[in-house]
């Protein structure tokens, strides 16, 4: 996670992002450091990337790499706002010890990457549409060793995967079948027969941009349609608030990069 001490919205780079409307920075960081201490509390080790002035949108941590058993696919951000944020990442995964792969193609992370492990021997789930580029997911597949599937986003609304679509545990996931094309739908059906399947009004909340251990389901405090459809499929949802973050266009998952050693 990187606490969101240079926060703001001062650009526009998705639906959500409103230059008008300022960023309460200290309302933020209380926020952030809410989900931090709640994923600690769940017995969660947190590691803090330090923030770089001029990067405010650091904060959302998982866009900048995806790693799978110790491996990690750098990201290469689509807009140059961003851009300078990938080699943070970097530097952080190679002064740990983790195998770094350069990409060549845009992708941005977690952000449009999920990594199910029990799921059909261990499958990669894959955005595109409106950041990470097609080509990413065949590199992704080759510099991580498992298979990728693609789907495709079609509601801008709904621009990574993440706010899509997330993993439950190693082998379901939840997901807005609206945010995707018809065919991908269908792969997701057949793929995820035992879904929970959210609406609009979930994804507006950002519900399904979420942080899952298999049994805990961190979520925002707006998504509690979605907290009672994950705890009526047997999960605990816990419900933090974040609505500063939202103000840039994310909440839990955005916030959180997930380390697979």
């Amino acid at each position: 996670m990187c606490p969101p001490e240079h926060f703001t919205v001062e650009y526009a780079i998705n639906p959500w992002m409103d230059i008008t409307v300022p960023v309460d920075a200290a309302l933020a960081v209380k926020q952030w450091d809410l989900l931090r201490n709640t994923l600690v509390d769940l017995g969660h080790t947190v590691h803090v990337l330090e923030p770089v002035a001029g990067l405010p949108d650091m904060v959302y941590a998982a866009n900048g790499a995806f790693s799978v058993d110790g491996t990690v696919y750098g990201a290469r951000f689509r807009y140059p706002q961003r851009a300078d944020e990938a080699g943070a990442h970097r530097a952080f995964y190679t002064r740990s010890a983790w195998t770094y792969k350069t990409p060549e193609h845009v992708n941005e992370g977690e952000g449009d990457f999920t990594y199910l492990p029990g799921a059909h021997g261990g499958v990669i789930l894959a955005g595109y549409g409106f950041r990470t580029e097609p080509a990413a997911h065949a590199e992704a597949q080759e510099m991580l060793g498992r298979p990728v599937v693609s789907l495709r986003l079609v509601d801008p609304a709904y621009y990574h995967l993440d706010t899509a679509l997330a993993a439950l545990d190693d082998h379901n996931v939840t997901y807005y079948p609206d945010a995707f094309s018809p065919a991908s739908q269908r792969v997701l059906a057949q793929l995820f027969p035992d879904a929970v399947l959210a609406d609009r009004v979930d994804a507006e909340a950002f519900g399904l941009n979420l942080v899952s251990d298999g049994r805990h389901v961190i979520l925002n405090t707006e998504a509690t349609a979605m907290g009672a459809k994950v705890r009526a499929a047997g999960y605990h949802p816990v419900h933090v608030e974040l609505t500063e973050l939202k103000r840039g266009g994310g909440s839990v998952k955005c916030a959180v990069a997930e380390l697979r050693r």
